[in-house]
């Protein structure tokens, strides 16, 4: 379909609508929307590396982010500010609103590696040039408060971006293989826990849990669990209607992580979804006092009841081993089997 017939049918769609709020009929728009991608990376390309959020550690974080990017062929161009320090930010939020700019405008950037998560890339949601972004789709890669940016431009622009290792993790075989299939191959890919097990006679690590049996496909949406749930009630959350949502979280206490699921209940998300993707709480040790909940008792009080498609254990967080998801693109789970499988091309 070309531009212009596109726009003719898409305002022929929404006049067909009942008299509904412009805030409804916006919504509507969005999801008839073409989705924005980033192009297929090939060796030579520059990457942008860039920290929007925490302050890097140190020198080695950004010369091990390089290499890593080295061994694939790329390119590396660093952001003007990923040295600067604010308190526990990268950085004033000028100083990384600017650097994100820059790497989405710069026509000789091919992608943008984010160095590491941690706190702060929310500050810088209201202020994005979000139009100029639109206009030079990219893919952007990372994962735990990156998960701001991820949610934010698919809701705001429509861009698929990826949940996935940071250039401060730990690349494994495991996961060169993965970002040589999305991002160089752009291969359609069906992501299942590795097999580990040793000398063992069953597998001990990475083990999946079915929470309710079934497939089911949609939209993919997520990343860290404290992020979305503290997006909630904003512009920068994306649409989640009959979508696949996947989570994962660090360092909170089973008491938080049940704050936040009855967050997500009580803003009318987890009603909305077709499938349900729990990857790792990482270190999520309960607190003291009275004795605590355990995941698996969250999940059965908050998942367990949609009586959708819905599994646990997925290696999506913070872990060396993690899954690279195109975020926004359509994909089907399939609970019994735990795998999740990528139903259309995340680049061009």
């Amino acid at each position: 379909m070309n531009k212009r017939s596109f726009i003719k049918s898409l305002g022929i769609g929404l006049a067909a609508l009942p008299l509904i709020g412009k805030t409804e009929a916006m919504a509507v728009a969005n999801q008839l929307k073409p989705l924005l991608k980033g192009k297929v990376l090939k060796a030579g390309d520059t990457i942008g590396i860039i920290a929007p959020a925490s302050a890097v550690t140190g020198e080695d974080s950004i010369t091990l982010t390089k290499e890593v990017l080295e061994y694939f062929g790329f390119k590396v161009k660093e952001g003007k500010y990923i040295r600067e320090r604010y308190g526990n930010l990268a950085g004033t939020d000028d100083q990384r609103l600017e650097d994100l700019h820059a790497m989405f405008a710069d026509k000789s950037v091919a992608g943008i590696l984010c160095i590491r998560g941690g706190a702060g890339a929310s500050r810088l949601l209201k202020r994005i040039d979000y139009d100029m972004i639109a206009k030079n789709p990219k893919a952007l890669l990372g994962y735990s408060d990156i998960t701001a940016l991820i949610m934010a431009f698919q809701a705001k622009i429509g861009m698929v971006t990826f949940h996935g290792p940071v250039g401060t993790s730990t690349w494994s075989n495991f996961v060169a293989k993965t970002f040589t299939d999305q991002f160089i191959e752009n291969k359609l890919v069906t992501y299942t826990n590795p097999e580990k097990k040793g000398d063992d006679i069953v597998q001990y690590k990475d083990r999946i849990s079915t929470i309710n049996p079934g497939v089911a496909e949609g939209k993919l949406l997520g990343g860290n669990l404290t992020l979305i749930s503290g997006l909630c009630g904003s512009e920068f959350l994306p649409d989640f209607k009959d979508s696949i949502l996947f989570l994962e979280e660090i360092n909170e206490s089973p008491e938080k992580v049940d704050r936040m699921f009855c967050q997500l209940m009580n803003a009318g998300i987890l009603s909305q979804i077709k499938g349900f993707v729990f990857g790792k709480c990482t270190d999520c040790s309960p607190s003291g006092g009275y004795g605590s909940l355990n995941l698996d008792q969250i999940l059965r009080d908050y998942i367990k009841p949609l009586n959708i498609p819905s599994y646990s254990g997925a290696v999506i967080g913070h872990i060396n081993d993690q899954f690279l998801l195109p975020v926004g693109v359509k994909a089907r789970i399939d609970a019994n089997k735990g795998t999740i499988e990528i139903l259309e091309k995340a680049l061009v």
